[in-house]
């Protein structure tokens, strides 16, 4: 494969964007030390006829970061695969951002916000952050790949067709990547439930910061040992993602079969609901399409189609636009003297701590990159055969489809301290407990992405596939495998760093009142945060940051340009 001559930019991309997040970082410590403010607990009962308004103020602060996520993602995905200027900019910065621990940072941002806004919306906006974080980076990398992945001739058929940005968008791309979009949602709501214990509770130094909601309800019930009403919080939770899958993601599934890319039609593999007809006879459906939905649409072609009016088609730009020199001289001089006198200062706080602390950090970090190395093999090795057979099957999709969305959701986070209970006697105990929450804040984000897979690959490869009397290996080898590529790449990236994030849980654990850890850079993160060393915190951070992010330039990257320009679905 030729390699084409990269952007100037690129080669400093990433380190630019790592020192600006690190200068960020640097400055809310900072704000956040000096910004005095009492803890915020709201009392959480155990009674057990508060589950369901517990549960319904988790649900409203998902749906907030849902929204969040989904906007974002479109927004961002679209510029980035638009214009290669931007993509050479958005994608390192994409990558750092997804590498911050926000399990770290989430009370150093709550303190940060405090000193603009009261401390209980400070703590509902940072909840809401959190949970933003665990739902938005699958979404954006998962619409990015299906926007850079759309056959060329598909392409050249909108602009035969002299479709303007928004009707493209309309009836192109957005069809394309629809069905990715819904499985790496249900995947984002997974991920959701998977950290709503750390969003709802949370501790910096003395002060213990709660929100009243599903996810600080189990944390007591784990907390008091009470398996009465942690189990009930958890049946709870069950029902609310039987009855997510069963009125809102089957449904969609269902209507989204009509976006596959494929020559002919077949039932083998389709997703289906028993409530998708009741939806599409429903008079109440039909006069809120025709009344709202309609409109609304409507209202948008108008406004869309005027913008885009008079304009072409803007291609995928391949070079940077020539701005005036003196813009750029005037931007980038203010911009390096923010970041030479951030880091300059951010250096000088670090240089407090001792080497011993840092060659602490660094034995902490080679610890948690085997566990994530070999929490993501262990994924790898089941997620794959599992996937191609639940969106191949319509069968085993039925069966097997909600009991994986019910064990995505199910916030291990809960149950963990129990589980860390019972290994501590064997040897490598906390250890093997450690890399079993590793792999469960891990495997989902590559068994949707991989059924996302599976389902957009067109029937008429199948059958050519068929036709041609391929033995299973090769079978495998010559359409499943090369189709699933950019899928497997996608979910390993999201994987990555939701194993990193899940570290700092999975290494430090809280259990009837007593600590248990083992080493690791989570461990270190979580240890520094509940000692409010926000030095040891930035430090330990920052390491997190520059090792995923190096990982990600070096690895999944250079994957991801691979899975572009050899595995598209042309």
């Amino acid at each position: 494969m030729k390699r084409t001559k990269g952007h100037p930019f690129e080669k400093w991309a990433n380190w630019i964007v790592l020192l600006l997040v690190a200068v960020i970082l640097f400055a809310l410590v900072k704000l956040a030390y000096y910004t005095p403010v009492a803890a915020k607990k709201a009392p959480v009962s155990l009674a057990l006829h508060y589950i369901p308004y517990y549960a319904w103020r988790s649900i409203i602060r998902m749906f907030l970061a849902y929204i969040l996520s989904i906007v974002f993602s479109l927004i961002y995905g679209y510029a980035a695969a638009r214009s290669k200027v931007a993509e050479k900019i958005m994608l390192p910065i994409l990558d750092v951002l997804q590498s911050v621990p926000i399990l770290s940072f989430l009370p150093v941002i709550v303190l940060s916000l405090t000193a603009f806004i009261p401390v209980g919306v400070a703590v509902e906006i940072a909840s809401v952050l959190l949970i933003f974080t665990s739902q938005a980076w699958n979404l954006t990398f998962s619409w990015y790949q299906s926007m850079t992945t759309i056959p060329k001739e598909l392409r050249e058929a909108s602009k035969i067709f002299t479709l303007n940005s928004w009707l493209q968008f309309k009836k192109l791309e957005l069809p394309f990547g629809f069905v990715s979009l819904i499985w790496n949602s249900i995947m984002s709501w997974a991920g959701g439930w998977f950290f709503l214990i750390a969003a709802e509770i949370f501790t910096v130094g003395q002060k213990q910061f709660q929100l009243v909601g599903l996810g600080s309800y189990l944390q007591e019930a784990a907390s008091q040992g009470n398996l009465v009403a942690l189990f009930t919080g958890v049946g709870v939770l069950i029902v609310i993602i039987i009855l997510l899958d069963q009125f809102i993601w089957r449904p969609l599934l269902a209507w989204a079969q009509k976006f596959n890319l494929e020559m002919v039609s077949s039932t083998d593999n389709e997703a289906t609901s028993w409530f998708y007809p009741v939806l599409r006879q429903s008079s109440f459906i039909l006069k809120f399409e025709k009344n709202i939905l309609t409109p609304i649409v409507g209202v948008l072609d108008k406004f869309f189609n005027k913008m885009a009016s008079g304009k072409k088609v803007q291609p995928i730009v391949e070079e940077d636009t020539k701005l005036n020199l003196k813009t750029y001289i005037v931007i980038g001089s203010i911009f390096l003297l923010f970041l030479l006198f951030g880091a300059q200062r951010m250096v000088a706080y670090l240089s407090h701590i001792s080497l011993h602390n840092y060659l602490r950090i660094l034995e902490s970090a080679g610890a948690t990159l085997l566990r994530v190395f070999v929490s993501l093999a262990i994924s790898l090795l089941w997620t794959i055969p599992v996937g191609v057979l639940i969106g191949s099957n319509k069968r085993a999709a039925t069966v097997l489809q909600p009991l994986v969305q019910i064990a995505a959701s199910v916030p291990a986070t809960a149950l963990f301290p129990i589980l860390v209970f019972y290994l501590l006697s064997i040897p490598f105990g906390l250890n093997i407990a450690a890399i079993v929450l590793m792999v469960l804040g891990t495997q989902w984000y590559l068994l949707f992405n991989v059924i996302a897979g599976v389902v957009t690959i067109p029937q008429d490869l199948r059958y050519t596939a068929s036709l041609m009397r391929l033995k299973k290996w090769n079978y495998w080898k010559t359409l499943i495998l090369p189709a699933l590529f950019p899928f497997i790449i996608t979910g390993a990236i999201t994987a990555s760093g939701g194993a990193w994030n899940a570290s700092v849980i999975a290494e430090y654990v809280s259990f009837h009142g007593k600590n248990y850890s083992t080493v690791g850079l989570g461990s270190l993160i979580a240890e520094s945060t509940g000692n409010g060393d926000y030095a040891m915190l930035l430090a330990s951070t920052l390491t997190m940051i520059i090792i995923v992010t190096l990982i990600n330039r070096f690895g999944w990257r250079r994957l991801y340009a691979i899975a572009k320009e050899k595995y598209k679905m042309e």
